[in-house]
C-alpha cells in the first residue's frame, strides 16, 4: 500500500537522522538536529528513498516553534545595539546585494543562462519571493529555484563546520542562561506557544512579511518579552528539537535528482560563485565585528548570506547577541526583496536593448521548489 511505503520512508528518515544527530551533539555542533536533518534529507532525496516533502502545515508549525523559542532569548538590554550601528548593518547588506548581483551577472554570461535568470539566482535573500519574481518576468523558474536552494543548503551545511572549527563556539553560555531563568507552568507555556504560532504566522502572511512562519511568531514573542507579558514563557526542549528536524527535512527533501538535472550544466560555476560569496561576506562579518564591538562569531552570523533558520538557531545555541543578529538578517532579507524587482526590471530592459531573450518556462518549472531563507 502507498501509505505503508510512505510510513516506512518517514521511519527511515527519522531513524537515520537521530543516528546522525547523536554524534554531532557529542562533538558539540550547534543545532545538531537541524544540520543532521538537512544532510540526511538531501542524501535520501537524491537516492529517492525519502518522503516527497514535509507537509506544509508541519513546516509552518516548526518555523513558528523556532520563532517563539528564539524570541524568548531576546533581552531588552540588547535592543540598543543595532540603533548605534544601523548604518554599518545597512552598508553590509548593501555590499552583500552588490556582491550577489555581480556573482549572478557572471553566471548569466553562460550561453545556457540568461542575465535575468543569473541575476535572480544568486541574490542572497528572500528565496521564495525571488522565485515568484522570476516567474513573472520570464526567467527560468527551475534554475532560479534550484540555485537559490543550493545557496541556502551550502551555507547551512557549512555553518556547523565553520562555527565549530573556525570560531570554536561555546555552547555552555546558552545553557547557563537558560538554567537561570524560571519558566512558566508547562500548560501556560504550551497554550501561549500555540497562540503565538497561529496568530504570528497568520498576521505575518497577511502583511506579506518575508519568512512569515518564523518572523511573525518571533516578532510577537519579542514584543511580549520586552513588554514584560511573557510570564516566563519557555518552549519545551522536545518541541525545539522536533522543530529543528522538520526545518532540516523541509529543506533537504526538496533537493531531488530531477531538480539537479534541470541545472546540471551550471552547477559547477554556481557552486564556485556561492563559495566565493560566502567567503567575502565572512570577511564583511570580520569588519562588522570590529566596528560594532561584536565577537567574530556574531559578525559571521550577522552577515551570513542565507540559511536564516540555521543562523538564528546557532546564535541561540552559542549564547550570541540574538537581537543584533536577527535585526541584521531581517535588514538583509528585506533589502534583497525590495531591491530585486528593481534589479530585475533593469536587467530585462538591458537584455531587450541588446537583443537577448529569456528562456521559456517549461511546464515542469511552473511550480517552484519551496526553499527556506
Amino acid at each position: 500500500m502507498i501509505w505503508m511505503r510512505q510510513l516506512s520512508r518517514w521511519a527511515v528518515l527519522l531513524v537515520v537522522t537521530v543516528a546522525v544527530t547523536a554524534p554531532l551533539t557529542m562533538l558539540g555542533v550547534p543545532s545538531a538536529a537541524l544540520f543532521a536533518a538537512l544532510v540526511v534529507g538531501i542524501v535520501l532525496a537524491l537516492m529517492s528513498l525519502g518522503p516527497a516533502r514535509v507537509p506544509r502545515p508541519l513546516g509552518l508549525a516548526a518555523q513558528g516553534v523556532l520563532g517563539v523559542y528564539i524570541g524568548t532569548m531576546v533581552q531588552d538590554d540588547a535592543l540598543g545595539a543595532l540603533g548605534d550601528d544601523w548604518a554599518l548593518v545597512l552598508g553590509v547588506a548593501l555590499s552583500t546585494l552588490v556582491l550577489s548581483v555581480a556573482a549572478g551577472a557572471l553566471l548569466g554570461l553562460r550561453r545556457d543562462v540568461t542575465p535575468l535568470t543569473g541575476s535572480l539566482s544568486l541574490v542572497a535573500g528572500g528565496a521564495s519571493g525571488l522565485v515568484a519574481i522570476a516567474r513573472e518576468l520570464g526567467g527560468d523558474v527551475r534554475v532560479v529555484a534550484v540555485l537559490q536552494y543550493l545557496r541556502v543548503a551550502l551555507i547551512t551545511a557549512s555553518m556547523p563546520v565553520v562555527v565549530t572549527l573556525v570560531y570554536h563556539a561555546d555552547k555552555t553560555r546558552s545553557a547557563e542562561t537558560l538554567k537561570q531563568e524560571s519558566g512558566a507552568p508547562w500548560y501556560l507555556s504550551l497554550g501561549m506557544l500555540v497562540v503565538l504560532v497561529l496568530v504570528g504566522g497568520t498576521v505575518g502572511r497577511w502583511i506579506r512579511l518575508p519568512g512569515a512562519g518564523l518572523l511573525g511568531p518571533l516578532a510577537l514573542t519579542v514584543a511580549l518579552e520586552l513588554g514584560g507579558f511573557s510570564f516566563g514563557l519557555s518552549v519545551p526542549v522536545l518541541l525545539v528539537q522536533a522543530g529543528y528536524l522538520l526545518i532540516g527535512w523541509q529543506a533537504g527533501l526538496a533537493f531531488t535528482r530531477d531538480s539537479l538535472r534541470a541545472v546540471g550544466r551550471v552547477l559547477p560555476a554556481a557552486i564556485a560563485l556561492i563559495v566565493v560569496l560566502g567567503l567575502v561576506t565572512a570577511g564583511l562579518g570580520v569588519l562588522l565585528a570590529r566596528a560594532a564591538g561584536l565577537t567574530p562569531l556574531e559578525g559571521y552570523l550577522a552577515t551570513s548570506p542565507g540559511g536564516v533558520y540555521a543562523v538564528l538557531a546557532t546564535a541561540v545555541e552559542t549564547g550570541s547577541n540574538v537581537t543584533f543578529i536577527i535585526a541584521a538578517q531581517v535588514v538583509r532579507i528585506l533589502m534583497m526583496l525590495f531591491a530585486a524587482p528593481l534589479l530585475a526590471r533593469a536587467v530585462v530592459r538591458a537584455t531587450r536593448r541588446f537583443g537577448a531573450q529569456s528562456r521559456a518556462i517549461t511546464e515542469d518549472s511552473r511550480e517552484p521548489i519551496r526553499v527556506a531563507d
